[in-house]
């Protein structure tokens, strides 16, 4: 049997705070673009983000949502969750019921975002951005967060899956072969967590991840924060949308297919991306 797969953006985070509009049926993809562009920009020099005050609102309606839709399910269920401060509180928020029933949330390298965010630059610098890179697992379990009291050495969190080369995309030949930001890498992980996927045995499986790389690297659809779409994983690892989350299940995201691939750089050597830097 086909496993259904809720794949959820994380809620809002200090990074992207001016993010404030979710769709709206009457509004067009490029006028909310123009009403965005009078708000600050977003700070992507922040160090892996935490929730904002807001994203903690936003995680209060998911979990209702979710719990409304999958509580009385009663197959096995995962909760997955990239290994990055926002993904971990939002799973932690969202599904706390899940965790009070033994489900842990097991923290996947795999999953974390891509975006770079620089445009001028070809090679982007392998997304190695602030705020889309992790803290060290040495340092998450003392890192206090004033918003949700949620201790990341806490035993309902499982970081045995993540590799030793964590939070490195850029230095490390084996980083940047797993997380490096260019079409071949992106592609091949999303490819990797559709396989590691197909091969779990629950039957309803949450992950918690990014934007970009759910857009670009996974499922080729839009998110808002704190919105989920539901699939169906099939044979040859397609994806099937249910179609009451065109929307997002939340009714926030954009009726609106991507491309795979679409907003990630080209592949490039090695020299290549060492006289961008310079």
């Amino acid at each position: 049997m086909s496993p259904t797969i809720v794949l959820i953006r994380h809620a809002q985070a200090l990074h992207n705070e001016t993010n404030k509009f979710p769709p709206h049926p009457h509004i067009s993809h490029q006028k909310l673009e123009k009403l965005t562009s009078y708000l600050p920009p977003q700070d992507h020099s922040i160090p892996d983000p935490r929730l904002t005050d807001h994203g903690i609102q936003q995680c209060s309606q998911l979990r209702y949502n979710l719990f409304q839709r999958f509580s009385s399910f009663e197959g096995r269920i995962a909760v997955i969750a990239s290994p990055m401060v926002r993904t971990l509180q939002t799973a932690s928020l969202a599904t706390d019921w899940l965790v009070e029933r033994g489900v842990k949330i097991e923290a996947d390298a795999d999953w974390q975002e891509q975006k770079s965010h620089r445009k001028k630059k070809k090679t982007a610098e392998l997304s190695a951005k602030p705020c889309d890179t992790g803290s060290p697992l040495s340092l998450l379990p003392l890192i206090k967060d004033n918003q949700t009291k949620h201790q990341f050495s806490s035993p309902c969190y499982d970081f045995s899956a993540i590799p030793p080369v964590w939070p490195d995309k850029t230095e490390d030949p084996l980083a940047k072969s797993l997380f490096g930001y260019t079409r071949t890498a992106v592609l091949r992980r999303g490819r990797r967590c559709l396989e590691k996927l197909s091969k779990r045995p629950e039957d309803l499986i949450f992950v918690f991840s990014h934007a970009a790389f759910l857009r670009s690297g996974v499922s080729a659809w839009w998110y808002h924060n704190a919105d989920y779409r539901i699939f169906t994983l099939h044979e040859e690892l397609e994806l099937k949308i249910d179609e009451s989350t065109l929307e997002g299940g939340m009714g926030w995201s954009w009726n609106k297919r991507a491309e795979l691939g679409s907003e990630v750089p080209e592949d490039v050597t090695d020299d290549e991306i060492q006289e961008d830097k310079n």
